[in-house]
C-alpha cells in the first residue's frame, strides 16, 4: 500500500512538472516591466500551466543577460547596438531577432503646476545640458530647473541622448532616478522638475507638446501622433531572442503580437502596433 501511494505520488508530482513546463523569463526595460508583467498575468490566466517571469533592470541589463544566455527575452526601449549584436553572435552562435511589440512616445514630464505646455528639442537639449537653467528662459515662472533622468543602463536614457542630446553628454547637475516610476513621483513633487519616459507611466504630472524646432509644429504623444510618426520622440518597444522564438516563446510571441496581446498594450498605456506588423517584420529607425 505504502509503495503504490508513493508511486501515485510521483506519478502526480510529474504530472504537475508536466502541466507547468520550462518557465520563459523575459528581462530588461524598466519602461516595458509594466506591460511585460500585464502580458504575463493575461497570458498565464488564458494559458494553465504556463510560467512567465518578468523582471526590470533597464534595456542594457536584459540584453546583456541575453547575451550571457541568463533570459529567454530581452525587453528593450531601444534598438539593440550592433555591437552587442556581434557580442551575441560571438558568446552563443546565433543571431539576434528583434521583434516590435508596441509603440511609445518619449513623454516630457513636468509638475502639474508648470505653466509651461512645450517646449522644442532644442529647448530640451539646452536644459538637460545647463544651457538653459531658469524657467523663465523658457516662458515659465522665475525658478531653477530640477532635472531628473534614468541611468545609464537603461534604453530611454540612451534613447533621450541620442535622438534629443545628439548623442552628447547630460549635465552633470542631472539627477539619476532607477526608474521611470521614481521620475514620475519626483516631478509629481518637485513644482521646478523636469523629467522622460513612457508614455504609459504619465500620471500626476503634466506632459509636454515637443517640436523638432522651432518653425515645426507642437506635437502631443498622442496615439495617433506616435503610430503615424508625427510626435517627434515616438519609438518602438521591442523584444529581442537569441534566434527565432520556439515551442512556447514562440506562442507567447505570436500571442503578444495578436488582437489578444495588442489589446494588453493599450491597458497599460502604450499603443499597438499597426495591423501589417509581424514578427518576420524587418526592423525600423
Amino acid at each position: 500500500m505504502k509503495r503504490l501511494l508513493t508511486m501515485a505520488f510521483a506519478v502526480i508530482v510529474l504530472g504537475a512538472l508536466a502541466v507547468a513546463g520550462k518557465p520563459i523569463t523575459i528581462k530588461g526595460s524598466d519602461t516595458m516591466v509594466i506591460l511585460g508583467q500585464r502580458w504575463a498575468e493575461t497570458y498565464m490566466k488564458a494559458h494553465p500551466g504556463s510560467i512567465i517571469q518578468v523582471t526590470g533592470g533597464g534595456s542594457g541589463t536584459g540584453i546583456a543577460q541575453l547575451i550571457d544566455g541568463a533570459t529567454d527575452i530581452a525587453q528593450a526601449s531601444r534598438p539593440m547596438k550592433d555591437q552587442e549584436k556581434a557580442q551575441l553572435k560571438t558568446k552563443r552562435r546565433i543571431e539576434a531577432v528583434e521583434i516590435r511589440t508596441a509603440l511609445d512616445g518619449l513623454a516630457i514630464y513636468v509638475n502639474e503646476k508648470n505653466p509651461i505646455t512645450r517646449l522644442t528639442q532644442d529647448q530640451l537639449k539646452a536644459i538637460y545640458q545647463m544651457d538653459i537653467t531658469n524657467w523663465k528662459e523658457v516662458g515659465g515662472p522665475d525658478a531653477e530647473i530640477i532635472l531628473y533622468s534614468r541611468e545609464n543602463n537603461s534604453g530611454t536614457y540612451a534613447y533621450f541622448k541620442e535622438h534629443v542630446l545628439k548623442n552628447e553628454d547630460f549635465s552633470a547637475q542631472c539627477q539619476t532616478l532607477p526608474g521611470t516610476a521614481a521620475i514620475i513621483n519626483a516631478a509629481a513633487k518637485d513644482p521646478n522638475g523636469i523629467g522622460f519616459g513612457g508614455i504609459g507611466y504619465a500620471k500626476g504630472v503634466k506632459v509636454l507638446s515637443i517640436a523638432k524646432d522651432e518653425k515645426s509644429e507642437y506635437v502631443d504623444p498622442t496615439e495617433v501622433n506616435v503610430v503615424s510618426m508625427k510626435y517627434p520622440l515616438a519609438r518602438y518597444l521591442y523584444w529581442y531572442c537569441a534566434g527565432e522564438p520556439k515551442g512556447d516563446a514562440r506562442k507567447l510571441v505570436d500571442w503578444i503580437l495578436s488582437d489578444e496581446g495588442q489589446k494588453v498594450v493599450t491597458q497599460v498605456g502604450y499603443y499597438p502596433l499597426p495591423k501589417k506588423t509581424t514578427l518576420e517584420e524587418k526592423p525600423g529607425k
